[in-house]
């Protein structure tokens, strides 16, 4: 028998976005790790609280952490309480790790979480991201390049 969907709650689908990760870096690669919780942490998580402002990855005994991501506790009367910040462990495999931890420590890059979401399998993930800062000019460059396209996209609707 099948359950009903309860109202606001993700199956699948982008749970948190961390929107500023695109603008203040230029993410390179990609990768999607694993991410290790707790079954109130997953209830919150598919209830769409989870923020990744100032969220980033590190390593840290040869494993790779999430640290800083907040996660609220979930409020369905459940008696295991979690820290809403502490570091959760990323899942992923010794070669990958290996490669972005080589790649923090020769070329200065960061790892940036840019979401998190659930997978077709209801698995939750996190999409990381192999960043570089950029600097102020570069930002400004990014702001006049996007008014510029909405400028044009203005004129073409207006033109017909």
């Amino acid at each position: 028998m099948a359950q009903a969907k309860r109202p606001g709650l993700i199956a699948h689908g982008v749970v948190a976005q961390n929107r500023k990760a695109r603008f203040n870096y230029t993410i390179g690669d990609t990768f999607e790790a694993g991410l290790v919780l707790k079954g109130p942490e997953v209830k919150s998580l598919r209830l769409g609280r989870a923020t990744l402002g100032e969220a980033w990855a590190g390593e840290r005994d040869g494993e790779l952490w999430l640290f800083n991501a907040y996660i609220p506790e979930y409020q369905g009367g459940v008696l295991s309480r979690f820290e809403p910040r502490a570091p959760r462990k990323l899942l992923m495999k010794r070669q990958e790790i290996a490669r972005l931890t080589g790649a923090v420590a020769r070329e200065g890059a960061s790892l940036v979480p840019l979401d998190i979401h659930f997978n077709a399998r209801g698995r939750a993930k996190v999409l990381l991201g192999l960043a570089e800062g950029r600097k102020k000019a570069d930002k400004r460059a990014a702001i006049a390049e996007r008014d510029w396209r909405r400028d044009k996209a203005r004129l073409m609707r207006a033109k017909g």
